[in-house]
């Protein structure tokens, strides 16, 4: 059993930042300076720990989240390196969701980006206390203060440098501690393992008390000790600035930043430092909150403790070839052993530990036990999911479940032999365990088999590990866009259904209002009639049938949105009435108020950030233009203009090529979904027609 000291010692991190920021290299380092790894692992070559499937080593790119551990001044990191492409986005949502604290990793050149933006906003969600370490400080344009003032302007967040780097781009040679005040350098000829510590040069010594005062006033807003000392002259000693700044960050109030140059081997140990003396350990974050599983309303707590109940929550499922299905899972109180039995409250089934593994990426380290603050996989759990609580079955605790964002674009996919059809619905199946932004339906117009991703990069690698990691061979089509159908006006459908089946009457009657009402998430049902009038189980069964039939649609097949359906009368008979003469009655008064409505289709409009030299900035907006996009802003980032757009999805396909050839390669940009919005009439007819309907 784990003491209160030994959790206080464990640091539960996610490394995220925009793609190409250097998260896995920084990580890499971090193995290496921490012990872990005899030697650094390289993204350009292919050779990173934490990037160790066969697509993240052949596009360089982090693809999949891998965990770790580690060791620092005694102290536990349990490492979550996250992907930074916005196609993989569930992993970074995922992981910050268990996560007590995260190191933001920014370009020096380019500082906040946009996928920076998003990671943040997820990290903002979950209440996840952060540092941000500004890489690549021996890039040409370096620069460590617009980070900074980036920070502060893009993410609204109050941050105040630490340290401050003694040189830049070719002559960025160390830094400067602003706590100790010390200036740092890394020793070249041993990769950096040494640390040499010296005087602040002279010509610096100015800048760095500047930045020291800046550092002091700022968190002594938050520490009444400190502000005391601060407004009195006194100097405060090393031991009180860093306890004021852990204050700080636990409570979300400041953002601590760093610098360095992990490819070049500098600035990786003091991170390591910051992350001990700075973020939160499991007991800082505090008793995690609940809802009692009877009852949803009622709040439930557990203290991140060894001796309270057991509780955790599965934040990833994964595929091993040794082991099988492993569900990682983040244990925030209590206890748990190999062979032990756990529950899961949402399904109110039992599941049994086959064996409980420390991971190291795709690598494994067997523990006969595990307890509250550690991150470990466990094997032999059938039917958790992702974001789903563990906990004992006589004290059961549901924590929130996750928001996973929607799939905008399929590609359809058939089996190349009738050996590999009978494996690939299995195959699917499993993918879609693991990954919950990842979806698949049979069309029934076409016959197809559709698979849904958030975006080319997601499905191209759906496609590769389908054959590759599970031997299924498949032909793909070309991606097509996944649309929505809505309705122009307000109408009303009336349904009455009235049929003996098996010797009893089966009965149902409503009356259904829909109209177009701004709900991107689907069909928004309210009830007219009172509880008085109509029993709770029939309304829920009434809008449990609407919310089954909206995905259908009514007219192509796609999800109905942005509707708001009203049950205006339903008539009941205590004898006659049945569950499914509503679920048959509601359904049909539904679709017939949506078919008098009007028919709209709606399509799926990305945000689109093109970072561009201004030479070609003319180029992109015309591309835009023809695109039927809509420029929404354009501003000045270092010699280069950054041009945000809103786009319809089905107009950027291949746009990656067509930006390559207007520009000469030396643009590039990111593409995220943004919302749906109304399609032009004469494209929705176009649209229709190709599958044969005609409006």
């Amino acid at each position: 059993m784990k003491t209160e000291n030994e959790i206080h010692n464990i640091r539960n991190i996610g490394i995220m930042a925009h793609i190409d920021a250097g998260k896995t290299t920084t990580t890499e380092r971090i193995l290496f300076y921490t012990g872990k790894n005899y030697k650094m692992g390289e993204v350009h070559d292919g050779t990173a720990t934490m990037d160790w499937m066969v697509q993240e080593q052949e596009r360089g790119i982090t693809i999949t989240s891998a965990a770790t551990t580690c060791l620092w001044q005694k102290k536990i990191i349990n490492i979550i390196d996250t992907p930074g492409h916005v196609d993989f986005t569930i992993e970074v949502e995922r992981s910050l969701r268990v996560l007590d604290g995260a190191v933001g990793i920014f370009d020096a050149v380019s500082g906040v980006e946009p996928q920076s933006e998003t990671v943040w906003s997820q990290a903002d969600k979950y209440n996840v206390p952060r540092l941000a370490f500004v890489n690549k400080m021996d890039r040409a344009g370096a620069d460590f203060q617009n980070c900074i003032d980036e920070i502060r302007e893009k993410l609204g967040k109050k941050a105040n440098a630490i340290q401050i780097p003694i040189g830049a781009e070719e002559k960025f040679r160390g830094l400067v501690d602003l706590v100790k005040m010390k200036a740092l350098f890394f020793k070249e000829e041993d990769l950096g393992c040494s640390v040499m510590e010296q005087e602040i040069p002279s010509e610096m010594l100015d800048d760095a008390q500047r930045h020291r005062e800046e550092l002091i006033s700022a968190i002594a807003d938050f520490d009444d000790m400190l502000a005391e000392k601060y407004l009195n002259g006194e100097i405060p000693s090393q031991g009180e600035i860093q306890a004021a700044i852990r204050k700080a960050v636990i409570k979300h109030n400041f953002i601590p930043v760093l610098c360095g140059s992990a490819f070049k081997n500098k600035g990786i140990q003091p991170l390591l430092d910051a992350i001990i003396d700075y973020l939160p350990s499991p007991i800082d974050r505090g008793e995690i909150l609940g809802h009692n599983a009877k009852d949803f309303e009622k709040q439930e707590k557990r203290q991140p403790i060894s001796d309270e109940m057991f509780s955790g929550i599965a934040f990833k499922i994964a595929s091993d070839p040794f082991v099988g299905s492993l569900t990682f899972v983040r244990i925030y109180s209590g206890e748990i052993k190999v062979g032990a039995t756990i529950f899961n409250p949402l399904k109110k089934k039992r599941e049994r530990i086959q064996k409980i593994l420390q991971m190291h990426a795709n690598k494994r380290t067997e523990l006969e036990e595990a307890g509250a603050g550690e991150i470990v996989a466990l094997a032999g759990l059938k039917i958790t999911t992702t974001g789903e609580t563990l906990c004992l079955e006589h004290r059961p605790i549901i924590y929130d479940l996750m928001d996973f964002p929607e799939s905008v674009i399929s590609v359809a996919i058939e089996p190349k032999t009738s050996a590999d059809e009978k494996k690939l619905l299995t195959v699917l199946d499993q993918l879609k365990i693991e990954d919950p932004s990842f979806n698949f339906k049979h069309n029934p117009e076409t016959g197809q088999l559709l698979i849904y991703g958030m975006g080319e990069l997601h499905l191209e690698i759906i496609a590769d590990r389908i054959h590759r990691d599970f031997g299924v061979g498949i032909n793909v089509g070309r991606p097509q866009v996944s649309y929505r159908e809505g309705i122009k006006s307000i109408a009303t459908g009336e349904y009455t259904f009235e049929k003996e089946i098996n010797g009893k009457l089966q009965f149902g009657h409503c009356v259904i209002q829909v109209e177009p009402y701004d709900y991107q998430a689907g069909v928004l049902f309210e009830s007219a009639i009172s509880k008085r009038d109509l029993p709770q189980e029939i309304l829920e069964t009434i809008k449990k049938s609407i919310f089954d039939t909206a995905p259908g649609g009514c007219r192509v097949g796609y999800p109905f949105i942005n509707i708001k359906a009203t049950l205006l009368k339903a008539k009941y008979d205590e004898m006659e009435s049945s569950s499914l003469g509503y679920i048959i009655a509601s359904a049909n008064a539904f679709k017939t108020a949506c078919e008098a409505a009007g028919f709209v289709m709606f399509e799926p409009f990305m945000s689109l950030e093109v970072v561009t030299p201004g030479e070609f900035s003319g180029e992109v907006i015309a591309h835009v233009n023809m695109k039927r996009g809509h420029i929404v802003g354009i501003e000045s980032k270092h010699n280069k203009e950054v041009i945000k757009a809103e786009v319809p999805l089905s107009e950027m396909f291949g746009y990656s090529t067509d930006l390559r050839s207007a520009t000469q390669g030396r643009a590039n940009f990111t593409l995220a979904f943004h919302h749906y919005g109304p399609m032009e009439l004469n494209l929705t007819k176009k649209l229709l027609e190709s599958k044969g309907i005609y409006l």
